[in-house]
């Protein structure tokens, strides 16, 4: 090499072919003073590229620098080829973030900057997607609607606290029940779609019933109870079939977003929906809500017909085919999910979390009238408002880059809990109205974040069992809401809902102060 650097620019004699390979190797004076482009470096393969001095001084090109020298002095790392990066650890190995796959750095060794890309519409692209979206703002729009009735029917027939804590403790009876065996339904059949129709269907026939009774004026409290316990049983079927369902519709690559956008839908409907509901009431009557719902829920049959499921997974042959019947999977999927440390610490906070702030929703109607003093339209005003916290909220974190997701849900949960307290200590309709905007906030952290996060790292063949417990975290508040009601009749609305939301800010700050698991996970 000595000759080559007193001599830069004379290449060794014709014929000599180890001479002329050295010569195109190691001539300083075309690597220092005529480089080859950054884009031919990148691209030729690395047994092929040529000796870089300021490579090798500086770094860039496979990420090496100068120190990188075998025992004769020159780059051991020329020829070498690229190291393999670590694969992700499972999600209940330690911490359970996955290395994100390192940046390719540019000619002088320096990573590149990154550019700012808006992702916040991106599974829109899929058209599996698109229907399955509008097939499940059919089913929430009914949902959100019949929530707002049904809770006003039953305050307007009984004007008691109690009796709208038994309406909700009825309806969440059946998700208690039911909803781990819907979670192995989901699991053992490969087509969901059927499940989803069928319980579809059922919802639109059982408010078409309601609705024949409120038109002709024989509709009774008994009657709320059951068409309640029917709407529980087939929620409880249906709803982990169609949450297991969405990343067989966009993949994994799509998955937080896409559950992030189907949490921004959910919560759209709750912005419109509540306020044509308490329009609806006010104006022509409750038996046309009961038929809209009918309607809608018809639609979402329609839309679901159009969904395909194009990343569908095969269950592992120990759910599905090794026998032992349903209640054997049951208690193998409730082992997983209390032997894996990021399942049990994300299902047992998202139910505290749920038990905590969801009460306020559904004792609302009795609030608005007991508290506020106001009628049907002003209670679908505040739901509305709530909805439109909600919707911000969710598009934001659908913004989001898959980071610190743990730190935001807990972050979430204290926002909430302030908030809520706010509420429950006021008696301004106005005060009340700006309050439900960042309570809509802290519901679509809570409720978005708990879902990508189990989503995210569940396992396949889990995928259904494990939402179908994050599903029964509605039945568990809905279940605690009869004894929050009861408090409520006892010592008043507001103390009650008041202690809710002390008890979320203080478990909330106990999170964020205690180092833990789920400020880990991202």
């Amino acid at each position: 090499m000595r000759d080559v650097v007193e001599n830069p620019g004379e290449v060794a004699p014709e014929g000599d072919a180890a001479s002329e390979e050295n010569g195109r190797r190691f001539n300083l004076a075309e690597r220092i003073y005529a480089p080859p482009p950054a884009a031919k470096r990148r691209t030729a393969p690395p047994g092929r590229r040529g000796y870089n001095l300021a490579e090798r001084i500086y770094g860039g090109g496979d990420g090496r620098s100068g120190d990188g020298r075998g025992g004769d002095g020159h780059s051991a790392a020329v020829d070498a080829p690229p190291r393999p990066r670590p694969e992700a650890r499972p999600p209940g190995d330690g911490p359970p973030a996955a290395p994100a796959p390192a940046p390719e750095a540019d000619g002088a060794g320096r990573a590149p900057r990154r550019k700012f890309s808006l992702r916040t519409f991106e599974s829109l692209s899929h058209a599996g997607f698109r229907y399955y979206l509008l097939s499940m703002l059919g089913q929430m729009a009914s949902l959100n609607m019949q929530q707002l009735v049904r809770g006003f029917l039953v305050f307007e027939l009984t004007g008691s606290y109690a009796a709208l804590g038994t309406i909700f403790l009825v309806n969440s009876i059946p998700g208690i029940a039911l909803s781990a065996f819907g979670g192995v339904l989901a699991d053992r059949v490969r087509r969901k779609k059927p499940i989803i129709q069928i319980g579809q269907l059922l919802n639109a026939t059982n408010a078409m019933v309601v609705g024949v009774l409120l038109l002709t004026d024989v509709l009774t409290f008994q009657h709320l109870i059951i068409a309640a316990v029917a709407h529980g049983t087939v929620m409880s079927l249906m709803m982990p079939a169609r949450q297991a369902m969405l990343p067989e519709v966009v993949g994994p690559d799509r998955l937080m977003n896409a559950v992030a956008l189907n949490s921004a839908g959910m919560n759209a409907t709750r912005l419109m929906m509540p306020a044509l509901a308490g329009f609806l009431v006010a104006i022509v009557g409750a038996h046309t809500v009961y038929f809209l719902i009918t309607g809608l829920y018809l639609y979402a049959v329609a839309m679901l017909t159009r969904v395909t499921t194009e990343y569908a997974v095969e269950t592992e042959p120990s759910q599905a085919k090794r026998g032992g019947g349903g209640l054997t999977d049951l208690i193998d999927g409730l082992r997983y999910m209390m032997t894996d440390p990021t399942m049990r610490v994300l299902l047992v906070i998202s139910t505290l979390f749920a038990m905590l702030s969801m009460p306020n929703q559904f004792l609302l109607p009795g609030f608005v009238s007991g508290v506020l003093d106001q009628g049907p339209d002003k209670l679908g005003l505040l739901m509305s408002v709530g909805g439109v916290g909600s919707l911000v909220g969710s598009l934001l974190i659908a913004s989001l880059p898959a980071k610190r997701r743990g730190l935001l849900m807990i972050g979430s949960g204290l926002w909430l809990g302030i908030s809520l307290f706010i509420f429950a200590s006021s008696t301004s309709l106005l005060l009340t109205t700006a309050v439900m905007l960042f309570i809509g906030i802290g519901d679509a952290g809570r409720m978005s974040l708990g879902m990508i996060l189990v989503q995210a790292y569940t396992r396949d063949e889990y995928r259904g069992r494990v939402m179908s417990l994050f599903m029964m975290q509605r039945s568990f508040a809905t279940f605690f809401t009869f004894f929050v009601g009861l408090a409520a009749s006892w010592f008043g609305a507001p103390i009650a809902l008041a202690g809710l939301a002390v008890a979320l800010t203080a478990l909330s700050l106990w999170l964020l102060a205690v180092p833990g698991h789920l400020r880990r996970i991202d």
